[in-house]
């Protein structure tokens, strides 16, 4: 767990996974530093103390008035009540079926709920974040945004990838690399993609373009310039006609564990 400064107000405190035999994979979260602080997600459930740990060092977690989450994923909600019940101003920008589904395991307050939809504005008293639908997903809780202020696109799980290496910058990746890392797992994490109305498809990669985002910021990339968005695209673009990903199956599982077994036997 690390953190480095995206832009001038936006830190990322990150880590990274490894997805074993398919790469690498950054699991970020982003303080914006707004009048109103907001933190973009919370981190693993696995790794919350050192989410905590390395959040202090960018930002005292009683300094944070908003807590903008993407989705319940495991990898986003890691810390969201250790920092609810820490900082009792902290409210949480979620929509209608993120309560609903925080509510099936650990249910949120709702005196300290702020819902969106698509298209709505929360004011942070020097910019209004606007939640935006990503055009890939992998649940359909999903609510990305737009700062208005800094132009940062934060798209949450759309436009990550699977790297061998994963740098700070997304323009330390190779094109060729940058584009199988996308396409191998927006295969995964969005596969319904493969059976999508491509002119649709289309016209929700077209939305994010007319945004003209300074930067993206994914949960599971490295951070991205705005001039780098033609390429981020065109990853998305090919991903409809992409080969489906296929896991390993019971009798690979088999294998991995008789290898295992051998390697600790000798």
């Amino acid at each position: 767990m690390h953190t480095y400064q995206a832009m001038a107000g936006v830190d990322v405190v990150t880590q990274t996974v490894d997805v074993g035999g398919f790469g690498n994979l950054a699991v970020n979260a982003f303080v914006i530093h707004a009048e109103e602080p907001v933190l973009v997600d919370t981190g693993s459930v696995m790794a919350s103390d050192d989410f905590m740990h390395a959040l202090g060092a960018v930002i005292d977690p009683a300094d944070l008035r908003w807590v903008w989450l993407t989705h319940t994923d495991f990898d986003h909600i890691g810390s969201l009540h250790r920092l609810l019940e820490a900082n009792e101003r902290l409210r949480v920008v979620t929509s209608f079926l993120g309560v609903g589904i925080m509510g099936l395991a650990a249910p949120l307050p709702m005196d300290r709920v702020y819902l969106v939809n698509p298209g709505q504005a929360v004011d942070v008293g020097d910019r209004m974040l606007r939640a935006v639908r990503p055009p890939a997903f992998d649940n359909p809780i999903t609510m990305g945004l737009h700062d208005e202020g800094s132009g940062v696109f934060f798209s949450s799980d759309c436009f990550g990838a699977l790297l061998d290496e994963v740098p700070e910058r997304a323009e330390d990746v190779t094109e060729v690399t940058l584009r199988q890392g996308q396409v191998l797992w927006a295969t995964v994490d969005s596969s319904w993609l493969h059976s999508v109305d491509r002119a649709r498809f289309a016209s929700a990669l077209e939305q994010v373009r007319v945004l003209e985002p300074t930067m993206v910021l994914s949960s599971h990339l490295p951070a991205a310039q705005g001039t780098s968005l033609d390429r981020l695209l065109g990853a998305l673009a090919e991903v409809p006609d992409a080969s489906p990903f296929v896991g390993p199956d019971q009798a690979a599982l088999e294998l991995m564990l008789a290898d295992l077994t051998g390697a600790s036997g000798r």
